[in-house]
Parts: structure tokens; sequence; C-alpha cells
């Protein structure tokens, strides 16, 4: 035992303690926090316009986007070297939702970060969490605090997500004046699927769902709940 660095000697890992509910929870926030930046923050598309003008037939241009979605640094590819014939004009899409879309990705970011500070915790000093009792009620505000931030930045995310769809979808083609020049014809022809960021709201929901309920389980291992248990059991 003299030989255990003082800094080790509160350790006593207990891996049980995962298959308990606060435990077994914040293992699945952590897993559902990593899919959902990496379902978000991973996505890479383009969308595909044919168009025909001056000198060319049909030729494909393409406006590639990303996260974060600055939609409005994203411009076309010309449909040839001469523009055709000097009536087409630099196309950029419409929109910036990167303020959406960092927001729902560094909450994601942020939060792994803590289920794994959580973890070590739970796992090697549960009973210094346990005898303190700061250490409940900071977890119990973190989680109230959390649960409220998934609501927000995945509604908000949610909105974004469909303002991206119609910023690089069919609409686009009304508003291109270099598809309205004389002799151009412009046809919408495909969009990358976004199935994925389809997915990235989907955990947002779940994690919004899965700290809430949370709540009181954090919630049973503070004061708070002692102190009002005694209170219901005093005559």
């Amino acid at each position: 035992a003299a030989l255990v660095p003082p800094r080790m000697a509160g350790l006593r890992v207990d891996f049980g303690l995962l298959l308990e509910p606060l435990g077994f929870i914040k293992v699945l926030e952590w897993i559902f926090s990593i899919f959902a930046f990496a379902t978000c923050g991973g996505f890479q598309g383009e969308t595909t316009l044919l168009v025909s003008c001056k000198g060319v037939v049909n030729k494909t241009v393409t406006a590639a986007f990303a996260y974060p979605f600055r939609l409005n640094t994203v411009v076309f590819s010309a449909p040839d070297a001469k523009r055709c014939g000097g009536t087409w004009t630099d196309v950029y899409l419409v929109g910036n939702f990167s303020s959406s879309a960092q927001f729902f990705v560094t909450l994601a970011v942020l939060v792994f970060l803590y289920c794994i500070t959580a973890l070590v915790v739970y796992i090697g000093y549960k009973h210094v969490y346990q005898q303190n009792s700061k250490f409940p009620l900071t977890d119990l505000a973190i989680t109230v605090i959390t649960a409220f931030l998934w609501m927000v930045s995945t509604f908000a995310w949610a909105k974004a997500l469909a303002d991206i769809k119609m910023s690089t979808g069919a609409s686009i083609i009304p508003g291109i004046e270099s598809c309205e020049a004389p002799g151009t014809t412009c046809r919408f022809v495909s969009v990358t699927s976004m199935g994925t960021l389809n997915v990235s709201v989907v955990f947002g929901l779940l994690n919004m769902v899965l700290w809430g309920g949370n709540v009181w389980f954090v919630y049973k291992d503070t004061n708070l709940h002692n102190q009002s248990n005694r209170i219901s059991q005093s005559p």
C-alpha cells in the first residue's frame, strides 16, 4: 500500500456500476453523442444542374457543400471556360446555417468529453462522489442544463436542415439569373441524399430524451432526494 501514489490512493475501480442505471445511461449518452456529431459533422454533398447555353449543350455543373453548411460561400462550377459566351456569372447557393450546425456538433463533442469524465468518476471514485454532496448536485445541474441544450440545439438544427434541403433542391433554379439569359436553360439533376443528416436529428432527439430521463437517476443520488424522503417519512 505504501507504494501506491497518493493521487491514486482513492481509486477503487468497480465496473459493476456500469450495470446500474446511472452508469448504464451515461454509457448510452456517450455513444449517442458520438453518433450525433459524426453524422452531422462528417457530411459532404453536392447539388448538380444540367446547363445548356451558347456553345454548350447539356453541361453538368456542381456545387459541393459540407459541414458547417455556409452555403452562401459555395459556388457552382462554370459550364465552360468562356462562361457561356459571357452570359454566365458566378452562382452561389443561398444561406448560412453554420450557427445551428456548429451549436449541435459542439454540444455533442462537449457531452462526449463530459461523459468520459463522469464514467471515470463513477467507475473509480464512486465513494468520493457519494461522500461529497457537491458532486451529485453538480452532476444534477449539468444534466438538467444539458437536457435543455439538447432540446434547443436539436430543434434549431432540424429547422436548419429543412432550409438546407430547400437551398440545395430543385427550388434553386428560379433564383439563378444566369439560367434566365437568352439561349440558356438549366435543369435540376440531383442532390446528395441527406439521410445521415436526418439520422443526426434523430440522435439529437434521443439524446434529449436520454438526458431528460437521467435527471431522475442523478437526482436520487443528491441530498435533495434524501431530504424529501426524510420529510415524507416524518410523522
